[in-house]
């Protein structure tokens, strides 16, 4: 892992671009860093008791300054308003109405700056019976359908994290929207508030599912579809060390190197791949048959065939392997923590390694110094508890 070090020279292909985060967390943090690490100067606008603390997750700010501003108070307001004017873009992750009833909304914000993307990060949206309801990933995906289908079959929905909705379905969603509208701006386009509801992304994430569903092509029960853990071709299986190899078989060419692999070539029950009145038996005997040696005899073993098995790495294995560390997939933080790089990765304009987070408030004198606010007005905001 190459170690993650500051430079002057913010890389990628959004270098240039100026945006303003209202602190949050999860999702809006996330989409945060993606913007910042792909060059995006990202300002993060914290609240100012938190002025001198490190920040947690780290890895989550990485990347952008902070500057600790106390929203609440009028003159707060008017002075975010002020970065806002020269950004390109804002993002927030309140709950509805939140930020008109700071002065920081939608209206007031392309007001002074018509040009502004302002993107908005909830989990059910800006409108809709639930729209001012508390809830989390969880409670997101369920709403969606994407919690129902993971899992066994039989057994109850298995939480994926917070993938689906904090990350995939809320913050990456939000940057890629925001993106979106930034190049109708940059094309002669107005402005424009980009509504990302996690309720929305997951959903959509189930496209596949729902597009099969629709054909008659997916059963609307988990662990019984060819791409949830029903085939026994497509699923993890547990080896004799309590550890896990992955299996993702699909087509008949990667099947018979699977059962080349396990010694099973020539097993009667095993022939017919797709034949789902055949798929416990199936099951049955690759369970067996790779829970006779351990998870890394089996990734020995399927090196290099065409078998599709690989090994279920944990997180700190992951950075550890041959693959990742060729492709620098991960880098290290200062302390020597292992932190995913920036991705996807651009010829022309590649992304800069990401920079550290600075603790709380560190950035907040500078940051409205180039917002045009003269020392003696910052020592006044200072004074009256505004700034941190």
């Amino acid at each position: 892992m190459s170690p993650e070090v500051p430079t002057e020279s913010r890389g990628g292909p959004l270098a240039g671009l100026r945006v303003v985060e209202l602190g949050g967390i999860g999702p809006g943090p996330f989409c945060g860093m993606l913007l910042a690490d792909l060059g995006a100067e990202v300002v993060r606008i914290d609240r100012p008791e938190r002025t001198g603390r490190p920040v947690s997750p780290a890895m989550l700010h990485r990347g952008r300054r902070s500057a600790a501003v106390d929203l609440k108070h009028p003159e707060g307001a008017r002075t975010v308003l002020r970065l806002i004017e020269r950004a390109d873009a804002v993002l927030e992750g309140f709950r509805p109405g939140v930020a008109e009833r700071l002065g920081l909304g939608p209206e007031d914000c392309l007001a002074r700056n018509p040009r502004l993307v302002y993107g908005r990060m909830t989990g059910w949206g800006q409108q809709g019976p639930w729209a001012q309801q508390p809830g989390h990933d969880i409670n997101y995906i369920a709403l969606s359908g994407a919690l129902h289908a993971v899992g066994a079959a039989g057994g109850d929905p298995v939480v994926p994290l917070n993938l689906v909705g904090d990350f995939g379905g809320g913050g990456m969603l939000l940057a890629f929207g925001m993106t979106a509208a930034l190049l109708q701006v940059a094309r002669g386009g107005p402005g424009q508030v980009v509504d990302a509801a996690m309720t929305d992304g997951s959903a959509l994430l189930m496209a596949m599912a729902y597009g099969f569903l629709g054909q008659g092509a997916w059963h609307d029960e988990r662990g019984s579809n060819l791409l949830d853990g029903g085939a026994p071709f497509y699923r993890v299986y547990r080896c004799a060390d309590g550890r896990h190899v992955a299996v993702g078989a699909l087509e008949p060419q990667f099947y018979t190197a699977l059962l080349d692999g396990l010694g099973l070539a020539d097993d009667p029950d095993l022939a017919a791949q797709h034949d789902r009145e055949q798929w416990p038996v199936m099951h049955a005997k690759l369970a067996a048959a790779f829970a006779a040696a351990d998870r890394d005899h089996w990734a020995r073993r399927f090196a290099g065939t065409q078998a599709c098995v690989t090994p279920v790495l944990s997180l700190t294995e992951a950075p550890q392997h041959p693959h990742n560390q060729a492709r620098n997939t991960f880098r290290s933080t200062p302390d020597g923590a292992p932190a995913p790089a920036p991705a996807p990765r651009f010829s022309a304009t590649p992304a800069a390694a990401p920079v550290p987070s600075p603790p709380f408030g560190a950035d907040t004198d500078a940051v409205l110094a180039e917002a045009g606010l003269d020392p003696e007005r910052t020592a006044e905001l200072r004074k009256i508890g505004v700034l941190g």
